[in-house]
């Protein structure tokens, strides 16, 4: 399998010493960017790769849901150009409030229009690609969104793979005073102040210190790494939500998880991933692993990829052959 793109990264950008063009002609990726506007007039950044080699077949559709504070372009769109030459089409869109995606920076009150945003676009995607398998993927608060929208279109996806999905916040992560209760009081009085945590989440994401700092060169990079209150109040209704209905997934399920994982709680998804009503299901728990696989050592980037992506291969291969 394939290496990671990550690895030819360095700390001042995601290409490397290449520029853009230069990267996506040596990967033999095509790339295109547009703006969709949602049924709230907003404009949202989306994204699509497609292999571009003669020899690779397309066998499957990708759609792929980044996390809190993250963005679909930066490193995470490596990830995406790593599937694409598996044989994939391959979508992302930047979450309102991320990227270039309008919004009010990282504020998120209520995540019903934020799936609405992924199903247009997901939607959009699948009816110019019918004849192709698709499969969600997700990475931390993209997990929850991408775990929600399966339940609430069961028979649209072949497949779910989940990143280090948030189905709870690890006890390593919140402050020490008691985070539950006070959240639903300082979203109603001050729904803008962000949530203090231990550290921030770059830190406690990404193990790796040059990772970090390109996490942070980002252009579209978070002012603060810090959820406003009524943020942090909806990610924990989610993780409630998602407790409560995990047990209407019947879609084929890959979760992989860091045991080093200080963000998202490991024991939630083990419960989650327990209670799943997915017949094919799996639960990959990678030793030493923190919650940014992308941002771990090369040993455990290589490890937990090719998890990810042979289980995405063989599955897709399944609807093809």
């Amino acid at each position: 399998m394939a290496h990671h793109p990550i690895h030819q990264a360095n700390k001042t950008g995601p290409f490397g010493n290449l520029t853009k063009d230069e990267f996506y002609r040596l990967h033999r990726v095509k790339h295109e960017e547009t703006f969709m506007t949602n049924n709230k007039n907003m404009r949202i950044f989306t994204q699509s790769w497609q292999p571009t080699s003669q020899e690779t077949q397309v066998i499957g559709l990708v759609a792929m849901i980044h996390g809190y504070s993250s963005e679909s372009s930066w490193i995470f769109q490596l990830t995406a150009v790593a599937i694409a030459k598996l044989g994939f089409h391959v979508f992302a869109l930047d979450l309102r409030g991320h990227g270039y995606s309008d919004g009010r920076r990282g504020h998120i009150s209520d995540i019903n229009p934020i799936i609405q945003d992924c199903i247009q676009y997901f939607d959009a995607a699948r009816s110019a690609h019918s004849h192709l398998p698709a499969f969600l993927y997700g990475e931390s608060l993209g997990g929850a969104i991408a775990t929600l929208i399966a339940i609430n279109q069961k028979h649209t996806w072949k497949g779910l793979i989940l990143n280090g999905p948030m189905f709870g916040v690890s006890a390593k992560f919140k402050p020490i005073w008691p985070l539950e209760k006070f959240l639903p009081a300082a979203a109603m009085v001050a729904p803008r102040w962000r949530v203090v945590l231990t550290k921030s989440l770059v830190e406690k994401s990404y193990k790796e210190k040059w990772k970090r700092e390109l996490v942070r060169r980002s252009p579209e990079a978070q002012k603060s790494e810090h959820p406003p209150a009524k943020t942090a109040l909806e990610m924990l209704k989610v993780c409630e939500r998602i407790g409560k209905r995990c047990k209407e997934l019947e879609v084929a399920l890959l979760v992989v998880h860091g045991r080093d994982d200080s963000v998202c709680d490991l024991s939630a998804v083990e419960k989650v991933f327990s209670m799943a009503g997915s017949q094919d299901k799996r639960l990959e728990v990678v030793d030493g692993m923190w919650h940014q696989m992308i941002g771990d050592t090369l040993e455990i980037v290589e490890f937990g990829f090719e998890v990810i992506f042979n289980w995405l291969v063989e599955r897709a291969r399944r609807f093809t052959s």
